[in-house]
């Protein structure tokens, strides 16, 4: 190895995206292409130690105490173009022992002997984590399963496990015997001269491992690493005394890479409490000029408090609370005060009524000064939601349900329809035209306010388009319509804002299934400034919306050079790409397991829907189950988590594990 280069490229590693997990693979390939330790003349070489196993190997077979792979065993050794050090050779699994042997007990003591039963879940993706599992009857456990003792070695043959890295020296069996899912490869030595924990480091490298994702076979989600390559890749073996020299180094650098790690953690903390530090220092200024001071230290410091594209989220909520509470734009003496808008819009609902084109209207209470949840500008005030809308009520389901639902029709928009951004309409349902005139009153008006009032997309809130057709909505959606579609963007925002957001979640009623009711929403204290400056504010939204976007997309761009470039240099360094195409998942396959935990509980004006729904369940859900009933598409609900783990509010989710078929 390198020194100079090593440490030239150690940084644009340890610091990428998973930067830690590239320098595990680089020190797991180093050791076993002989470059982490010195070879020493008295270690002799490996030759004299193949002799003995193979030696071993045929007094093995000649007493029938062996188990074979015939088809195997008459395919040649091609070693890589890779050189070795003098006093190494190459090798195979299937030369230095047992490629998934059979554990032998005698038949009359099977029902008195007890062994370890390992699941896949008991085996790590960590390093040098030791497995564990339940003591059962060996006669139950015998047939159907994968064995092994102490002293094999385990790996993990599907997919994502074996990508994950699932494998396993196994020690500390009672009764030295074990079995587990059929979904395992297990080697077991049969010369104390091959050290076990150095075949687990070469079945953690990228020359295993690199070219073994690319030899699995099967379907997307079933896919398994051969027999034939396991046995049959060709590995650096080095002399007994240099295995337990590089297995010991190994251990020592891992520890390092753990040290490594905990403090990436802890700076990562530390800057996410510092970002929000500031943030809510800005969310607390008093006036323009304090807003204006705060803004640019904010500013002067971005590059330490954005790192990923995840942390611009809080960046556009702030912007939002700035937005209602009157902190982004100046005031202007000439607008059209408040009070004057609101007389037209209770006249403009009073001939609504008049001519039968609304229902009569319930009259709402003003929201007194001394009650305002947050100070407001002058000439602003509280209102209620109720005051300013024409209708705001649900939809509903079809008689029928999915059964309705037509290739061509009128749009049925569900809530996973509703997106903050807008309508998507890529999966909508349709109904046919009869079924939607039955269900005129929950009929889509263009310019209506969508709200999403159940469930995991709580809070989603979508603008319908002034050209907009026909379309129903959905129990799961409410209709907001605005009696001066000249607000619809300020109201929209305002919606999307912390304070309103903090409302919703807080306000939901139902025993079964929680959600908000018309009357609920109606009562809703909206911060309302003049027409004119909701313009204003909604046109500097958007500009600051812009310079989020920026900033995410710098963000994300910045990410993956570095990883590409972390890739890059491991690739340089050991001569191997480790790198596969992946092909992408869509939703998370029925037979995934992927437990999601509760982490530190959102505050109230966090947009946390995943945190919220774990609360509701104990702190534990399913990937799938947390899926299902945040109810929008899956790559909303990856980003969605992904943004609530960088916060903290949910635990970092252990890779999705295959269900394992038990056989009864």
């Amino acid at each position: 190895m390198d020194a100079n280069q090593f440490l030239a490229e150690f940084g644009h590693i340890a610091n990428a995206p998973g930067g830690i997990a590239r320098l595990r693979e680089l020190v797991y390939q180093f050791a076993v292409t002989g470059k982490l330790t010195q070879q020493r003349e008295e270690d002799g070489g490996a030759d004299s130690v193949l002799t003995n196993v193979a030696r071993i190997r045929k007094q093995l077979i000649a007493e029938k105490k062996f188990k074979r792979s015939p088809k195997l065993e008459s395919t040649q050794l091609v070693p890589p173009l890779i050189d070795l050090p003098p006093s190494w050779r190459w090798s195979r699994l299937l030369d230095l022992g047992e490629i998934n042997p059979r554990n032998q007990v005698e038949e009359d003591s099977e029902s008195v002997i007890m062994a370890t039963f390992v699941p896949m879940a008991a085996v790590s993706e960590l390093h040098s984590i030791a497995i564990a599992g339940d003591v059962r009857p060996w006669s139950e456990i015998k047939k159907g399963y994968t064995h092994f003792a102490n002293g094999d070695v385990l790996l993990a043959k599907i997919t994502p496990c074996f990508e994950n890295g699932k494998s396993a020296v196994v020690r500390g069996l009672e009764h030295n015997i074990g079995s587990g899912s059929t979904e395992f490869h297990v080697f077991r030595p049969i010369s104390e001269d091959v050290n076990p924990a150095y075949i687990y480091l070469f079945i953690r490298s990228p020359l295993f491992r690199a070219k073994g994702e690319a030899s699995m076979t099967g379907t997307a989600g079933q896919k398994r690493l051969p027999t034939d390559y396991f046995a049959l890749c060709a590995m650096p073996f080095p002399p007994t005394e240099e295995q337990s020299r590089i297995v010991a180094k190994v251990d020592e650098l891992m520890a390092l890479c753990d040290q490594l790690e905990v403090q990436q953690q802890k700076r990562r903390t530390l800057q996410n409490n510092l970002r929000q530090s500031i943030l809510q220092a800005v969310a607390a200024s008093q006036s323009s000029q304090e807003l204006k001071e705060s803004w640019q230290r904010l500013q002067t410091n971005f590059g330490q408090l954005f790192s990923t594209p995840e942390d611009v989220a809080q960046l556009r909520a702030l912007i939002l609370d700035l937005a209602v509470h009157g902190l982004l734009v100046e005031r202007s003496n000439v607008d059209t005060p408040l009070d004057t808008w609101l007389e037209q819009v209770k006249t403009t609902k009073a001939h609504l009524v008049k001519q039968k084109l609304i229902p009569k209207q319930t009259a709402f209470s003003n929201v007194p000064e001394e009650e305002y949840p947050f100070p407001l500008p002058k000439g602003w005030a509280f209102v209620r939601l109720g005051e300013i809308a024409n209708k705001i009520g649900s939809g509903s389901t079809p008689r029928g349900g999915r059964k309705v639902y037509v290739n061509k029709g009128i749009p049925f928009l569900r809530s996973q329809n509703i997106w903050n951004n807008g309508l998507r309409l890529d999966d909508v349902a349709y109904i046919p035209a009869e079924v939607h005139e039955r269900m005129s009153g929950t009929a889509v008006a263009a310019n209506d306010v969508l709200l999403n009032i159940t469930g995991a997309s709580l809070g989603r809130c979508a603008l319908v388009p002034a050209d907009f057709g026909e379309a129903n909505v959905s129990q799961h959606v409410t209709i907001i319509r605005l009696t001066d579609v000249e607000i619809r963007e300020y109201i929209h925002l305002c919606i999307l804002s912390p304070y309103t957001q903090a409302m919703i979640w807080g306000r939901q009623v139902g025993m079964a299934r929680e959600g908000l009711s018309k009357k609920v929403l109606e009562q809703f204290e909206i911060p309302l400034p003049p027409i004119a400056e909701q313009k204003r504010i909604v046109a500097r939204v958007a500009e600051l919306m812009k310079f989020c976007d920026t900033l995410e997309s710098k963000l994300h761009r910045t990410l993956v050079v570095s990883e590409h470039l972390a890739t890059a240099s491991v690739a340089t360094l050991t001569g191997i790409a480790t790198e596969q195409e992946e092909e992408p998942m869509k939703a998370p396959k029925t037979e995934l397991v992927a437990p999601v935990r509760l982490g530190t509980p959102p505050g109230i004006k966090s947009q946390a829907p995943l945190a919220t729904i774990l609360a509701r369940h104990s702190g534990e859900m399913s990937a799938k189950d947390l899926w299902q009933r945040f109810g929008g598409e899956i790559d909303a609900f990856y980003a969605q988590l992904k943004v609530e783990v960088a916060h903290g509010w949910i635990l970092e989710p252990e890779k999705a594990e295959m269900l394992e078929k038990i056989e009864e």
